[in-house]
């Protein structure tokens, strides 16, 4: 155990990381093998980074959640069967204790999962490419919590897509300005993958982002990136324990369980990408392998103490 309270990670070399990425990749048809980490805490500078500075919240953009959002709820039986879904279990109330407790200077952590006795896991939608009308309706009905991670140059054409569902509760989180595989840029176009993205998002967002997940998992353990991390404003790099496909998930377990405290990753996709599935397809087989072993979904952000402004 260490000292952020997490468990049962293992970090895996980058390389493997990077080459399962290439593989099936992130932006692309299929998802990214879900990239296993420990919670690190690279060596680098000890005193407090420069931040980027937060532009102006326009006078459009909706307040940001709250920092102590309500426990979320499971929905109507009747929500569930407009969308021919089996309701999930009500998540339990988010724990005053908060077991990921963040740094507000210094190396970030990396994780992919939460230690919690609770028999939940924690929902992550990267990039941003599909935009449908329809999972705004389904999360709105269903309120199952969510935890995006934008890609600037992919939400662009449409940051307002991304605002409706944030009005629901659900956190933005920074995933770069173009996607790109960070463990093979230079210094400065880390830098600028990273800081780039934190001020557009909190301006189109009005609350700076503060979790980063880079693309494909890769270079999430190099001091390199840890650094650049810092300087932009991020407190954690997130990674992830299951990947969704079209219809099941990419375990990294052997035994292909749901643990609690799992952090699973998903995309916003839609038929081009899923084989002409739709993404609300997708979801609700997501949700159906949530439920089929007995979880229930939580808010990642509502087990995290963030550190003061």
């Amino acid at each position: 155990m260490n000292s952020y309270g997490w468990s049962r990670t293992t970090a895996y070399a980058v390389g493997a990381a990077v080459l399962l990425a290439a593989a099936t990749g992130c932006a692309g048809g299929g998802d990214s093998g879900a990239a296993s980490a420990a919670l690190t805490a690279p060596g680098g500078a000890t005193t407090a980074p420069a931040r980027s500075a937060a532009p102006s919240r326009p006078q459009d953009v909706p307040p940001p959640p709250p920092s102590a959002s309500p426990a979320p709820a499971a929905g109507d039986a009747a929500a569930w069967a407009k969308w021919n879904l089996t309701p999930l279990p009500p998540a339990p109330p988010a724990p005053a204790d908060k077991p990921v407790k963040l740094r507000p200077t210094g190396p970030v952590p990396v994780f992919s999962e939460v230690r919690t006795d609770d028999k939940v896991v924690f929902l992550t939608i990267d990039d941003g490419a599909e935009k449908d009308p329809a999972f705004v309706e389904m999360l709105t009905d269903l309120k199952v919590p969510v935890s995006m991670f934008l890609t600037r140059d992919i939400v662009k054409d449409d940051y307002g897509y991304f605002k409706r569902l944030q009005a629901l509760g659900n956190h933005v989180h920074n995933h770069t300005s173009d996607h790109a595989q960070l463990s093979r840029a230079a210094p400065e176009k880390q830098k600028a993958e990273v800081c780039d993205a934190q001020a557009e998002l909190t301006r189109q967002y009005g609350t700076p982002p503060l979790l980063f997940r880079p693309p494909y998992g890769d270079g999430a353990h190099t001091p390199a990136l840890n650094a650049v991390v810092q300087q932009c404003g991020p407190r954690a790099i997130v990674l992830w324990r299951e990947s969704m496909q079209i219809h099941d998930m990419q375990y990294q377990a052997a035994d292909r369980k749901l643990r609690p405290g799992d952090i699973v990753l998903a995309h916003f996709r839609g038929p081009k990408d899923l084989k002409g599935e739709t993404m609300t397809q997708m979801f609700g087989e997501l949700l159906a392998r949530i439920q089929e072993q007995g979880f229930a979904v939580a808010r990642l952000e509502d087990y995290i103490e963030a550190p003061a402004a």
